[in-house]
């Protein structure tokens, strides 16, 4: 039988992974990727962050040892920020720190990033690179419990965000667990940080002022339509026991982020949550296209804290459960963000054992509809993915493992054509649609892996051309012709 782990996602190889760390993307052209992740080997052991690398694509991830564990007074380490240190090949680790007091920000170094990471025999082994430096942020005047920072390099003039940068920005959040509030900081040395206040809205940021707003992330694109450098603002609302992850487009100066965009889905899946930004290091991207588009990773567990993964059929089958998404390339385009799988992925799915995946081209009039159903190995359908034109729907009720969902539904935009991608891997399902205006990702437990993508057509719909990619055998790999807008 088929694993429900996949292969080109990341996943702790036992155990419950929590979240996205922090992501590093080294060096020019393809690059070598580094992902860190917060997880926890066993359920009742503490949180603590592990390190996988990939080299000419976000794909081939080599498990690497484990870069920070808690220490002293600490009962676990939570998630942070990843980003290139002052001297070349080194790499600034910055992590929320638990103690029985509360809560800090922890800074530790990783040294020569570029050679080989270590394996060891032992799963729990801590890389000997990694130096811990120290609390850089903890409890001040009326101010407690620091956690979850986002690191990025400050602007060198706020009237003039073409001049570069200068100095360092973080967000992160303080407060009660059940009142968090997401706050400015800024460093000239990425060590002593001042506390500049409250991450506050000049417009309506669209949400309420009562919403329980977590892990906010940073990063700045340049519109295609206007030309202008803008803050993409990532954010996570917990609400009902669900987590609900989007994106806000404006300008943060100081403290006040001027909303153009408000608070958008980033995905409209069902498992889609803590998206994480990428940092690069110096050279990686050319002045030119440093703002050009960026690259989003994030977990695929919409439930968040509220969480039970000993329920999980990974972890009851396989030990270990929670997987982090593709990455998604992100462009800004008149101030809606557009999210496409990342280049190489139909070859990556090709080298798999069991991934697949269909991308087509499709006219959906008004009334009409493509359908595709993901098939399992007894030959009955684990989920299926309607475009109507209008709208997106993900279902998979239908699926033992997911009887009480209630399908994933995202209305699409208007356009004289209709694109659509899909792929499985593992209990991995992400969808792409309109040229990447919508994205959806859920977990699908599939019983002995996804046999087939079924597409069907229904009101006149018709689908102009349209690729399946599928495991192959041999090292020379087909030619699936040209890709299709989005990809």
């Amino acid at each position: 039988m088929h694993s429900y782990r996949p292969e080109l996602h990341v996943t702790a190889e036992t155990g419950i992974l929590d979240a996205p760390a922090g992501v590093l993307l080294d060096g020019p052209g393809d690059g070598t990727w580094h992902l860190f992740y917060q997880y926890r080997p066993t359920p009742e052991a503490p949180g603590r962050w592990a390190h996988v690398v990939s080299e000419d694509g976000p794909f081939d991830w080599e498990v690497c040892d484990d870069v920070l564990v808690p220490v002293g007074g600490e009962t676990e380490l939570r998630a942070g920020s990843v980003v290139a240190a002052a001297r070349a090949g080194d790499v600034d680790l910055y992590f929320t720190s638990v103690t029985a007091a509360g809560t800090s920000i922890q800074k530790a170094q990783l040294s020569d990033i570029a050679n080989t990471c270590p394996i060891s025999d032992d799963p729990l082994a801590i890389d000997p690179r990694v130096l811990r430096l120290g609390d850089v942020v903890s409890d001040r005047d009326d101010r407690v419990r620091f956690r979850s920072p986002c690191v990025v390099p400050d602007w060198e003039s706020d009237e003039d965000r073409d001049a570069g940068h200068d100095g360092w920005l973080m967000l992160a959040v303080t407060g009660a667990k059940g009142h968090p509030s997401p706050v400015v900081l800024t460093s000239a040395d990425g060590e002593s940080w001042s506390f500049q206040g409250p991450l506050g809205f000049d417009n309506d940021p669209g949400f309420e002022e009562s919403a329980v707003v977590v892990g906010p992330r940073i990063l700045r694109l340049r519109d295609e339509v206007d030309g202008e450098i803008y803050d993409i603002l990532l954010v996570t609302l917990e609400a009902s026991g669900r987590d609900i992850s989007g994106y806000l487009v404006g300008t943060l100066t100081g403290t006040s982020f001027a909303v153009k965009t408000p608070f958008t889905r980033v995905d409209q899946g069902h498992d889609f949550t803590r998206p994480r930004n990428t940092n690069v290091t110096p050279g990686t991207v050319a002045p030119e296209d440093r703002y050009r588009q960026s690259v989003l990773f994030g977990l695929l567990n919409g439930v968040g804290r509220g969480d039970e993964p000993l329920t999980h059929a990974s972890m009851s089958n396989e030990g270990w459960a929670n997987v982090i998404s593709l990455p998604r390339v992100i462009t800004l385009q008149g101030g809606i963000l557009f999210q496409t799988p990342p280049p190489g992925l139909p070859d990556a799915i090709a080298r798999t054992h069991h991934a697949r995946s269909w991308t087509g081209l499709c006219e959906v009039p008004e009334g009409a509809t493509v359908s595709a159903q993901l098939i399992d190995a007894a030959g009955n359908t684990a989920a299926t993915i309607a475009h109507t034109g209008s709208e997106l729907v993900l279902d998979r009720s239908m699926n033992p493992h997911h009887r009480r969902d209630a399908p994933a539904r995202a209305r699409l935009i208007e356009g004289d054509s209709d694109s659509l991608s899909i792929f499985v891997d593992g209990s991995c399902v992400e969808v792409f649609a309109d040229g990447g205006a919508i994205a959806m990702s859920s977990r699908v437990y599939i019983d002995g892996g996804c046999s087939d993508i079924r597409l069907t057509t229904s009101g006149g719909a018709e689908i102009i051309r349209g690729w399946h990619r599928e495991p192959v055998s041999s090292q020379e790999l087909p030619d699936y012709g040209e890709p299709s807008p989005g990809e």
